[in-house]
């Protein structure tokens, strides 16, 4: 054998590397908010609610990456994501300008709490968001087996401002009107949305209609019941804990994936 023959040795593979997918679609709401969709890789599983490390490659080569919910629910072909906007963050700064045919990085292993399996049966399922804490439950109710599950879904959207609320407005409309899911939604699903700062249907902190009561009597259910009522909760970190606290005020308690129970968390966050 000459040495032009010697074989040359196999670049190595990491088999849990991001894989680079295209950017099919993005849309802003505000100077704070956007969604965007990805392609989709065939072998990629999730459950809805889920989160996955998305992200691009800074100018050394490296991958720069973030937890993010998946927005789309488990069934949907493409993936999608909803995001905050952040001057400075790392990640955001530069996400925000993304276009349609750019390559975002996707991680290969989703995971999460806001998922049916972490949570025991129950008749009505509620879930408390502000802000992108949305993103999981725009997964959550476009899923047929949450109607299998509930006979009642609740979802709370609290943000700032009302144009912050576009998206789960829009969400819960699509819905309703899709043509099989919303045969199943029909009834069941409904949305509580509330401004802190702007006028709107709702005024006020989802803590705050909790824990009054006002919530509860504005849709016209009973108080929280351990009995019949489940929860997931995603939002900021002191939203969490003070919505998680009043869970266990009203005698639920928290559950994983390795022990279901009546309420869940999430602590996966974008910068």
């Amino acid at each position: 054998m000459t040495a032009d023959a010697t074989p040359v040795a196999a670049k190595k593979v990491n088999p849990n590397a991001p894989t680079e997918e295209t950017v099919l679609e993005v849309k802003h709401y505000t100077d704070r908010l956007f969604r965007f969709r990805l392609t989709r890789p065939s072998t990629f599983r999730f459950r809805s609610g889920e989160f996955v490390m998305i992200g691009l490659y800074k100018d050394d080569g490296r991958p720069l990456l973030r937890a993010y919910s998946i927005a789309s629910p488990s069934w949907d072909e493409e993936l999608e994501f909803y995001s905050i906007k952040v001057a400075d963050g790392p990640l955001t700064s530069r996400l925000q300008a993304i276009q349609p045919g750019d390559k975002v990085l996707l991680g290969k292993k989703p995971t999460g709490t806001l998922v049916h399996d972490a949570l025991v049966p129950g008749k009505r399922l509620y879930c408390f968001s502000t802000g992108t804490g949305f993103a999981p439950f725009a997964s959550v109710v476009r899923d047929p087996e949450t109607y299998e599950k509930f006979d009642e879904v609740i979802v709370t959207h609290t943000c700032r401002e009302a144009a912050e609320l576009d998206y789960s407005k829009e969400i819960v409309e699509e819905t309703l009107n899709h043509e099989f899911l919303g045969e199943l939604a029909e009834g069941k699903l409904r949305r509580y949305g509330s401004c802190t700062r702007e006028a709107y249907e709702n005024k006020g902190r989802i803590t705050d209609l909790i824990e009054s009561g006002k919530l509860f009597e504005d849709l016209g259910v009973p108080p929280l019941n351990p009995e019949t009522d489940r929860v997931m909760i995603c939002g900021s970190m002191e939203m969490i804990q003070d919505v998680k606290d009043l869970m266990i005020k009203a005698g639920l308690t928290e559950g994983s994936n390795a022990s279901p129970a009546e309420f869940v968390i999430e602590k996966a966050f974008a910068g």
